[in-house]
């Protein structure tokens, strides 16, 4: 009994500490939703309040990664990102026959506007949407086909073992130690009306291919894959930005969905 005790007393912590990385990766999904709630037209705010039953764009921007162990939703696995080989173009390289991100988002865009959709639906689609419109905009979702999206990439994130693509997806900004709120709050003062009409003016395409560009950047850290304070220093500008781009474009999408 004792010994069973001393088990469970031990493996406390771990589970404690998966639960919190689990939940700090949230943080930059719930910041795009956050900003996007803070720019939605009138309308729009009450459809998603309808078609989510009262919960959040930030509630639910998570939901997709949260249905990757459910068979019936496994289909969707290839819709977290999209593959542009260097020195090819994404109309060259083609949209795969599964799907991708690309071809997802303008998927649930098309059937979002059509009206068509049953009430269970029409919720997914919308959670899919949310997420994946923050996902688009973290550059190591436009992967060149060689690592996975930086998942291969093994660095060290002080000192702890991680890899590239865990580095941009969640712990820089779980760094930070702020709430989505927070850091929503912290990075939206950048916003007046005419940023925000020349980003909703771009494609999703447009929006990979900013991602594309700012793999350089990303690819970018010392050979011993040692990171830490310094690489955070030189990219977390670059991940407010994305964030608050998505956030931005995402509302776009969403008003220009419920327009009527």
């Amino acid at each position: 009994m004792k010994i069973a005790l001393l088990i469970i007393t031990l493996l406390l912590p771990f589970n404690s500490l998966d639960e919190e990385a689990r939940r700090w990766g949230q943080i930059g999904h719930r910041t795009t939703g956050h900003i996007a709630t803070q720019l939605l037209t009138d309308n729009a705010a009450e459809e998603v309040h309808r078609v989510l039953n009262g919960n959040s764009l930030a509630e639910v921007s998570t939901w997709m990664d949260e249905v990757r162990s459910d068979r019936s939703f496994r289909y969707m696995s290839p819709w977290h990102y999209c593959t542009i080989p260097e020195g090819k173009t994404y109309e060259e390289a083609g949209t795969p026959e599964e799907g991708d991100i690309i071809w997802a988002i303008d998927k649930m865009v098309t059937e979002l506007k059509s009206g068509e959709l049953s009430a269970e639906q029409e919720a997914i689609n919308l959670k899919v949407l949310v997420h994946l419109v923050g996902d688009l905009h973290q550059p190591l979702h436009v992967g060149n086909g060689t690592d996975r999206g930086g998942n291969d990439v093994r660095v060290q994130w002080f000192g702890g073992n991680s890899n590239l693509h865990r580095v941009w997806d969640s712990e820089m900004i779980d760094g930070k130690q702020l709430s989505f709120t927070e850091l929503a709050d912290f990075i939206d003062d950048q916003l007046n009306e005419e940023t925000i009409n020349e980003w909703q003016s771009t494609t999703v395409l447009d929006w990979a291919y900013e991602s594309q560009e700012l793999l350089d950047q990303v690819y970018e850290y010392p050979e011993n894959g040692r990171l830490g304070y310094e690489y955070s220093f030189l990219n977390f500008d670059t991940v407010e930005k994305r964030l608050l781009q998505a956030g931005v474009r995402l509302a776009g999408l969403i008003n220009e969905i419920y327009a009527n």
